[in-house]
């Protein structure tokens, strides 16, 4: 009898011992194949992220190819024709009027070079950036506008920066073509962990049952915003203005 209870309890030890390698084994499995399927999403993460930014970086240099033509035809043509129309009159009395257009095509040329040399647009400073299309803007004189900074914080992570440079550019270009505007205000408002960037026109604006905003390419800047761990918020009332808010995590 103790060697058939013997049998019994070694026979379930057995089976015990059996299902729990059995258990580990599908435990393992499991882990495995999720860590493989997480891996997977990582790398898919990074891929779509990388492309993001290399479309980006592609929308940011025709941005900048555009605002060239613009700034050559619009404003240093402009100085250059009225600067031979006044050497064609120049006289004594005149000749001072003459300098001070060639002095602002001068200075117009020195501006335009900082949006020609990609290296220069690579390696600025987002508010530099903002601050070169604000000036812009009241140069050409397209919509009165200002940058306002608040804190001493800087954003270093050059990828964010990139692609929060485009948010707001894709919000300028809208504000100028379609929201007939008078003024856009640009506030970047750094604290100890958190930049705030708010963005504001004065123009048309929308409400929500219009349906516009796909048409400024609201869940385009979500889906942006979202890869570098930003939120942005649009708000909007019909002929109040529209504002875009971003929260960026230091």
């Amino acid at each position: 009898m103790e060697s058939e209870a013997s049998q019994i309890i070694l026979i379930v030890t057995t089976i015990i011992i059996a299902t729990f390698v059995v258990f580990i084994i599908l435990l393992f499995t499991v882990f495995q194949k999720r860590k493989n399927s997480l891996l997977e999403q990582q790398k898919e993460s990074k891929k779509r992220f990388e492309r993001e930014i290399a479309e980006t970086q592609i929308e940011i240099r025709e941005e900048t190819l555009r605002n060239i033509s613009w700034e050559l035809h619009d404003n240093i043509g402009q100085l250059l024709t009225l600067a031979k129309i006044q050497l064609q009159n120049a006289s004594q009395d005149n000749i001072h009027e003459v300098s001070e257009t060639i002095t602002k095509g001068l200075t117009e040329v020195r501006a335009l070079s900082k949006l020609i040399n990609p290296e220069a647009i690579k390696n600025i400073k987002l508010r530099e950036a903002i601050q070169l299309e604000i000036d812009r803007f009241n140069r050409l004189n397209f919509i009165n506008s200002a940058l306002i900074i608040k804190g001493e914080g800087e954003l270093n992570n050059e990828k964010s920066c990139i692609i929060i440079f485009r948010i707001l550019q894709e919000f300028f270009s809208n504000t100028i073509k379609h929201s007939k505007a008078s003024n856009l205000t640009v506030e970047l408002n750094f604290s100890e962990h958190y930049l705030e960037i708010t963005a504001k026109d004065d123009g048309v604006g929308f409400s929500s049952l219009e349906g516009k905003s796909n048409g400024i390419g609201l869940e385009n800047i979500k889906n942006r915003a979202k890869l570098i761990g930003a939120t942005a918020v649009f708000t909007s009332e019909v002929n109040k203005g529209t504002s875009l808010n971003i929260v960026y995590k230091l």
